[in-house]
């Protein structure tokens, strides 16, 4: 019998996490500025992301949601002319001090969900199994149990379980999105982070997405921008409010929501701007 048809074998609790990761670390800034040839886009930014728990980030279009989302990975570095200053904590390392160089690890532990799907040239198995090779996990077992476990973790594996082999591009935008999801979380992070990941899907994926989200916050904290503020209140627990660079206020869904006490929020959140 073929390996990839074994696979449906393998159940979750044979999965022995080869990283240590107690999901506790804190993740926060302090006095966060940054710039792009000298365009100032972030300034002073001092917040912390709540652990276990959705935290979207809203705010007009171009007011530095998503540069600060890429600047708590350092993916922001990919982008030419960036100067940043002040502190990004990942636990106790500040992972934008001077000579600090350890990203793909950093990178591991906060994974990134994009905008738009963005499969690996390879198939739906080699998607799944490249980070964890990239970090050290060579076992064809453990590899097998790692693909099983997060395909089953966002509901792909009853779909795509005859077609391992098959390239990631083949699936539809929806299942593109899930694969890159259990790309992320294959590598085991502590934080997720999801840039207008629901945005290129149809109203049946996107739910579908943010339905995961909900469930996966036991395990993992997620840190999304969303434009959209009816997706930011039906699965936020906690809401960063930004405004030209700026945070103008932070809370609780509820607090934010219905009991705003900066006037830029209130305009923001009756559609005075957008």
């Amino acid at each position: 019998m073929p390996l990839f048809q074994k696979l449906s074998d393998l159940k979750n609790e044979d999965f022995a996490s080869p990283w240590a990761n107690d999901g506790k670390s804190r993740l926060y800034t302090e006095n966060l500025s940054l710039s792009i040839h000298g365009n100032r886009i972030l300034k002073n930014i001092s917040v912390e992301l709540p652990c276990n728990k959705i935290t979207c980030i809203v705010g007009p279009s171009g007011c530095g949601k998503s540069t600060l989302l890429k600047t708590f990975n350092r993916l922001i570095d990919m982008t030419e002319g960036v100067k940043i200053s002040g502190n990004v904590f990942l636990g106790n390392e500040n992972i934008v001090k001077a000579g600090f160089d350890d990203l793909t690890e950093i990178r591991r532990r906060i994974g990134l969900v994009p905008q738009r799907p963005c499969p690996l040239p390879m198939s739906i198995y080699g998607n799944i199994a490249y980070g964890c090779k990239i970090h050290g996990v060579r076992k064809r077992r453990e590899l097998n149990r790692i693909v099983v476990k997060y395909l089953n973790e966002v509901g792909l594996w009853n779909e795509v379980k005859n077609r391992l082999r098959s390239p990631a591009v083949g699936l539809s935008i929806g299942q593109q999105q899930r694969l890159c999801l259990a790309r992320s979380l294959a590598v085991e992070p502590e934080y997720i982070l999801a840039d207008e990941a629901t945005s290129a899907l149809d109203p049946q994926s996107s739910k579908i997405v943010e339905d995961l989200f909900v469930r996966l916050k036991e395990k993992y904290s997620i840190v999304m921008v969303t434009h959209t503020l009816h997706q930011a209140m039906r699965i936020a627990d906690y809401v960063i409010f930004i405004y030209m660079g700026e945070i103008i206020e932070t809370g609780t869904a509820d607090e934010v929501f219905h009991h705003p006490k900066h006037e830029l929020t209130k305009n923001y959140l009756s559609g005075v701007f957008s």
